[in-house]
C-alpha cells in the first residue's frame, strides 16, 4: 500500500458514503495489526484522534471533491 489515505479513498469509492466506508475500515484494521499500527502512526502525524481519523479524513475529502465541482460548475457560468 502506497499510502493509508490511498485505502480510505478507495474505501469511500467503494461504499459511497462515511458510515459503511468506515465500518469497513475498523473491520479490515480489527484483522490486521500492521494496518492498526499504521492508522495510529497516520493519526498522530497527522493531528486526527484514533477514534474519529478516519470519519474526519473521509468528511475533509467529501468537502474538497464538491468543492472542486463547484468550481467547475462557476466556471461554466
Amino acid at each position: 500500500m502506497k499510502n493509508i489515505t490511498d485505502l480510505f479513498i478507495e474505501l469511500l469509492k467503494t461504499f459511497r458514503s462515511i458510515e459503511p466506508a468506515n465500518r469497513e475500515f475498523r473491520r479490515l484494521m480489527d484483522e490486521d495489526s500492521d494496518l492498526k499500527a499504521l492508522y495510529a502512526e497516520w493519526c498522530e502525524s497527522e493531528g486526527y484522534s484514533e477514534r474519529d481519523g478516519f470519519r474526519e479524513f473521509a468528511e475533509e475529502y467529501i468537502e474538497n471533491q464538491s468543492s472542486i465541482w463547484d468550481t467547475l460548475t462557476d466556471y461554466d457560468e
